[in-house]
């Protein structure tokens, strides 16, 4: 065997290795006991040591060496540009950090649902600054002397650094924040209002999965206190949650979490158990989630058909036709919740914790005064008061698990999705066509063929580049967005 033979032999161990510490993190939010958390934590440490030595192996380093890359095609040159970013960053972290920060997190998330259910920051807290003295003291590892958040998004966003966001960002709140002011002026559309069973809901939604090409042989859908997406390959599973009174938080959150688990499911083949065998980038898998969810799922044409799937689930919704069902998905309404949050605001949220998180991280902002800066920003921002911790600082299970830097990528996503579907429409002539059927086959084969069939072949900003003709930026969505709610709340 070729030392890339060797190479890649044994980072297919350990990618396989990878897959089962998830299967465990998707267990523990969907069938584990509660009271198996300490253990748990003790299973992931144990899972993360055997992990970072495989990640530190001095091999890698032989390997990477001997390696002749002038022979290697394409395919190969991008399989040893993961291999080494990923040990250069692994063998800057000691494993006895590693390994604690895998059981703090572990045990950390079982502390912070307690606290959300018991509307406690105050139990939380304790827990919340060990887990960020833990990250902070690893993103210092990771920076070498630099900037501390920027080596914490790498993980998340390769290339992309808080400045840039920050510009990105700063382009598109005073945009958001206009629209938003316009449409509030404006009559708003009717809520759906009734008790949805939450056995049909789940029926629906694992029809919605199908429909938007979610395939149930190597995958399924459960219920989790926050809907997430876990695997890839040959096994990506989803969950989504059920609320009686809003049907529309299952439907679009397991839309939502479809974009990610088709993503996976669409990589070729080829690379399964490699590094370019899973999503590239938090952004790029989040422009698939938010373009399934939002511009697919949520336009006009989708919700036409959707309307009479939800008169044939439930009985007659009150609603009096598909315009004024599609007015109500839209609707811009007060919340607090980021998930559950509509298009328009929906970046405001995470622009809050983006610049929240960066204090935390940078000792700005002290963990006792974090629900007090939270719920300080949350009223300049948003004009009303966070009325409880499960609707604020508590609600997000984020930081709990040490995913700092985890959330501009949401927003980024947006911005990427934005693109895409400008870049989409035209190539699809029929696709309003196609969707008002609830058609969604032409749509998601684009978007397979232009983003998810890559993998981890390109970095994350050079896919949505190549899928549009050209660098991407905040336009698209801004111009999407406000087509889309001036016509909704005939403004203008």
């Amino acid at each position: 065997m070729s030392a890339y033979d060797e190479l890649m032999e044994f980072q297919r161990e350990t990618e396989a290795l990878s897959q089962v510490a998830g299967r465990l993190g998707w267990d523990q939010e969907t069938m584990m006991p509660r009271g198996a958390a300490p253990q748990r934590g003790e299973e992931m440490a144990a899972m993360e040591g055997v992990l970072h030595a495989r990640r530190v192996d001095s091999r890698i380093a032989d390997w990477l060496d001997t390696i002749e890359e002038s022979s290697l095609d394409e395919v190969g040159h991008a399989n040893l540009r993961h291999i080494r970013r990923d040990y250069d960053r692994a063998t800057k972290v000691p494993a006895k950090l590693a390994a604690r920060i895998a059981r703090v997190t572990s045990q950390a998330q079982g502390i912070w649902a307690q606290a959300r259910e018991d509307e406690s920051v105050a139990a939380f807290l304790p827990t919340l600054a060990e887990v960020i003295a833990l990250k902070r003291e690893e993103g210092q590892a990771l920076a070498a002397g630099g900037d501390v958040y920027d080596a914490m998004l790498q993980d998340y966003e390769p290339g992309t650094t808080a400045a840039a966001l920050e510009a990105m960002f700063g382009a598109l709140r005073p945009e958001l924040t206009s629209l938003r002011e316009a449409v509030r002026a404006a009559e708003a559309p009717p809520v759906l209002e009734g008790v949805f069973d939450e056995a049909a809901q789940m029926k629906l939604t694992r029809q919605l999965a199908k429909t938007f090409g979610y395939d149930m042989s190597m995958g399924r859908v459960d219920k989790a206190v926050h809907p997430f997406a876990s695997g890839s390959g040959l096994d990506v599973r989803i969950t989504t949650r059920t609320n009686a009174l809003d049907p529309f938080n299952c439907l679009y959150s397991t839309i939502h979490e479809v974009g990610h688990a088709c993503y996976e499911q669409s990589i070729d083949p080829a690379y399964l158990l490699t590094p370019l065998g899973k999503g590239v980038s938090m952004g790029v898998h989040e422009s698939q989630s938010r373009i399934y969810e939002n511009q697919l799922g949520r336009s006009r044409a989708f919700t036409g058909w959707l309307f009479d799937q939800m008169n044939e689930a439930f009985g007659d919704i009150g609603v009096k036709d598909a315009d004024t069902f599609y007015r109500i998905v839209n609707r811009v309404s007060e919340g607090f919740i980021r998930t559950e949050a509509d298009e328009l605001q929906y970046n405001l949220h995470v622009l809050m914790r983006f610049d929240l998180e960066r204090a935390l991280m940078s000792g700005d902002l002290a963990v006792e005064d974090v629900e007090a800066a939270w719920n300080e920003r949350f009223a300049a921002d948003f004009g009303y008061a966070v009325d409880r911790p499960s609707n604020g600082v508590l609600q997000d299970v984020h930081w709990s698990v040490g995913l700092f830097g985890y959330f501009p990528t949401y927003t980024l996503g947006n911005v990427y999705a934005g693109c895409l579907n400008e870049a989409m429409r035209p190539a699809i002539p029929t696709l309003d066509e196609d969707l008002a059927k609830g058609d969604t086959n032409k749509a998601t084969a684009w978007l397979k063929q232009a983003v998810q069939t890559h993998g981890g072949l390109y970095e994350p900003r050079d896919v949505i580049a190549r899928a549009i003709g050209k660098e991407p930026s905040e336009e698209p969505l801004l111009r999407y967005l406000k087509a889309k709610f001036m016509d909704i709340y005939k403004i203008g």
